[in-house]
């Protein structure tokens, strides 16, 4: 049997590593920074995808693809955008490798430089802004909604599995509008898509809110995010939505004719989320035992082991659970029948509870002379013997009660660890002891944000959108403030 995690009282972010290592989420590769995601962490990752992609396009977006590499010069077209980003790119300068002439392997060409370097994307609006300029005209072309998954590029020394690395997978979503209130509108609603799927799907409850100014994306007028509570207090920005106003159409020099035939710059937006949720996902609910899984995003939501001594006792239990396999496929529940007799139950059990199946069955002889059948549930860590008869209705109402569960449990951690304070002092020593969300006044200067990240490492992780309308003095300067901010250490 494996050994015992590291609890996540004794060191947390030890706890998490060897978590996505025991669940078979991902490992490090050997190129560094960049991970290798396996094929239970990556199937997750598809169910997030495919929900994903599908309200994106009920409300209306295309998925397209753009090249992986941009010239340089584009990156130049918005000082903003480049400054965001200069430090973290990647850049190809020669185009081939040549054999060394000691023989000693290959080497880069000295005479393949290319006339203008390519960035490896970090993020695509440059490049497809290069392309909207060609695709809009008129008034006619607009809205233009188009959805892009692909991989990003983003150098990073420090990095975390899922949380931060080098390259990470993504969807990015870039938008141009012919008003100014229609990109906002499209910027609110991919928002209120994120933080539906992080709360409907992931059992995550997020706080939905503006950035400040020092925190919004480069090259942005206004950047809305989703922010998160992981089980460590600590915040993680989940998604972000960003209005970009007219900067990158005026980069690009991206006009339309209107009705009267005026020719006007285009209104943007982009908006994106990555395997970051994955990090989220395991944070928000995994335990001491390992990986908890939501139902609606379990590569398996159901696995049933069978208990037997010989082989005709296999085959009846076999034929019953099968036909109850095959009726919860019927309904769209993912079930996985286990009768590797390599493994004993026990390892099984202890896998699969590590993996985070929300519902794992067990039926021995015993059971199967009176009927009955044993259900454990993954987040309660409990167990039932129930009649067979009737366990088709209970696993489906036990994956609604899990799903339902899950939110709750995270939403009463999150009130839990959510205070308000008013004085600077009883700030810092709440930081630093309790941690969590603490609401506090702000005068909306960048100063008093950056002295506050400083002394404290907590940074602002959004301006609610659902905040009360309060006026009140700054903890820091003493200068007036319209309302509460969240402030947070944050992933």
């Amino acid at each position: 049997m494996a050994q015992k995690l590291t609890t996540r009282e004794q060191d947390y972010s030890k706890w998490y590593n060897e978590l996505v290592d025991r669940a078979d989420l991902a490992e490090h590769s050997d190129v560094k920074g960049c991970m290798v995601i396996k094929p239970y962490g990556y199937a997750i990752w598809e169910k997030m995808k495919d929900v994903l992609d599908g309200k994106f396009k009920e409300t209306g977006h295309s998925n397209a693809y753009f090249p992986l590499f941009i010239p340089k010069s584009y990156l130049s077209k918005e000082a903003n955008h480049v400054d965001g980003f200069a430090k973290e790119c990647a850049v190809v300068t020669h185009y081939r490798l040549k054999n060394a002439e000691d023989g000693s392997g290959v080497i880069v060409d000295p005479d393949a430089k290319l006339e203008e370097e390519l960035i490896v994307r970090p993020t695509s609006e440059t490049i497809i802004w290069n392309s909207y300029k060609n695709w809009i005209q008129s008034y006619r072309d607009l809205p233009l909604l188009i959805n892009q998954w692909a991989n990003v590029v983003r150098w990073e020394m420090r990095t975390r599995l899922f949380l931060r690395t080098t390259e990470f997978l993504w969807q990015e979503g870039h938008t141009a509008h012919a008003t100014r209130q229609e990109a906002i509108e499209e910027t609110e609603q991919m928002c209120e898509v994120y933080a539906r799927f992080a709360e409907d799907y992931m059992a995550m409850p997020v706080v939905k809110g503006l950035k400040s100014e020092s925190e919004r994306f480069a090259g942005a007028d206004e950047t809305y995010c989703i922010e998160a509570m992981m089980q460590d207090g600590k915040a993680l920005q989940a998604g972000t939505s960003h209005f970009l106003g007219q900067n990158f159409a005026k980069a690009f020099d991206v006009k339309f004719a209107d009705k009267d035939g005026k020719r006007e710059f285009v209104w943007a937006t982009s908006w994106g989320v990555s395997t970051r949720l994955m990090g989220a996902l395991i944070m928000t609910h995994s335990d001491d035992e390992g990986l908890v899984l939501p139902p609606k995003l379990a590569p398996i939501q159901v696995v049933a082991i069978p208990i037997y001594k010989s082989q005709e006792q296999l085959k009846e239990i076999s034929e019953k659970i099968l036909e109850l396999g095959t009726k919860l496929k019927s309904k769209g529940i993912s079930f996985k029948f286990d009768d590797d007799d390599n493994r004993r139950p026990g390892w099984k059990f202890a896998e699969y509870e590590t993996k985070g199946v929300p519902v794992r069955l067990a039926m021995g002889p015993r059971d199967f002379e009176n009927g009955k059948i044993e259900v454990a549930r993954r987040d309660e860590k409990t167990k039932e013997v129930v009649d067979f008869d009737g366990v088709e209705a209970y696993i489906e109402n036990l994956l609604d009660e899990i799903q339902d569960n899950l939110l709750n449990r995270s939403v009463k951690f999150r009130e839990e660890n959510t205070q308000e304070v008013d004085t600077y002092e009883e700030f810092k020593l709440k930081m630093k002891s309790d941690g969590g969300f603490i609401l506090a006044h702000w005068d909306g200067t960048s100063e008093t944000e950056e002295k506050i990240k400083a002394e404290t490492k907590a940074t602002i992780r959004c301006i609610p959108l659902d905040r009360k309308a309060e006026e009140g003095i700054c903890m820091v300067s003493g200068k007036k403030s319209m309302g509460r901010v969240i402030f947070a250490k944050a992933y």
